[in-house]
């Protein structure tokens, strides 16, 4: 069975934020996601960690733009990604995050994908020991996302080259963008550091009709995958009541 793990961004949601690492311990999970957790102060979620003996497994970078601007700009020419990848930065060592996931941004063309490559690598070495993943976003629910295609991200993670950069392989994605989540597992397994799960098409809890998730986790292991999978769906009808697909 693999290792689940909790995005309190989506789960737990009946309670306030620095409530749901209890609730997630509670429940049984050993590590948590939060996407953007910059609106909380760091030392009081680093207690809540301890405290709950929970490990963060993700965060997201960059912090939210505020002013309505779309998440992510680490495609977008010109954009201010290597300064507040130094802010993400800070937080995933307070949190002692295992890895930050780097949004492309809405862009296209041959502009995008070189400040994409270029960001990317400057993060990869800026980052130093700290672990960083890149996911693409199916173009229905992310309209104009630069990176939308799994096999896009493979050839980014290619001439990147860089050691601390993986792919998150989020189910949920690749069944929108591509149909068999099981296959493109098999293609591209090597390059995954972190897996997200959620079902198909309505997001919620990864378990019924549309992606055979019990054949996946199956999957994983047989191939030997020993990170983190992480439920990020919005539950049907309360966090705790959903959570039979775990067993």
């Amino acid at each position: 069975m693999p290792k689940f793990c909790a995005n309190l961004t989506w789960l737990f949601t009946e309670t306030p934020l620095m409530q749901r690492f209890a609730a997630a311990k509670e429940a049984g999970f050993d590590a948590v996601e939060v996407l953007d957790p910059y609106d909380a102060p760091v030392q009081d979620m680093r207690d809540q960690l301890v405290w709950q003996e929970l490990r963060m497994a993700l965060i997201n970078c960059p912090p939210p733009n505020y002013t309505g601007g779309a998440p992510g700009y680490a495609a977008v020419p010109g954009s201010r990604f290597q300064q507040d990848f130094k802010r993400t930065l800070r937080y995933a060592q307070a949190l002692k995050a295992e890895f930050v996931h780097v949004l492309a941004g809405e862009a296209s063309g041959p502009e995008a994908h070189e400040t994409f490559v270029e960001n990317l690598r400057w993060a990869a070495k800026a980052a130093g020991k700290q672990k960083l993943t890149i996911e693409p976003l199916n173009p229905t629910d992310r309209p104009g996302y630069f990176l939308n295609d799994y096999y896009q991200a493979r050839d980014v993670l290619a001439e990147v080259g860089a050691k601390n950069l993986a792919l998150q392989f989020d189910a949920y994605h690749v069944a929108r963008i591509h149909g068999d989540v099981r296959a493109v597992w098999t293609d591209l397994r090597d390059l995954v550091a972190h897996v997200q799960v959620a079902q198909v098409p309505d997001r919620s809890e990864p378990e019924g009709d549309g992606v055979d998730y019990p054949a996946f986790f199956a999957q994983l292991d047989a191939d030997g995958y020993n990170g983190w999978v992480s439920g990020e769906y919005a539950p049907k009808a309360g966090t705790r009541k959903g959570l039979g697909w775990i067993s």
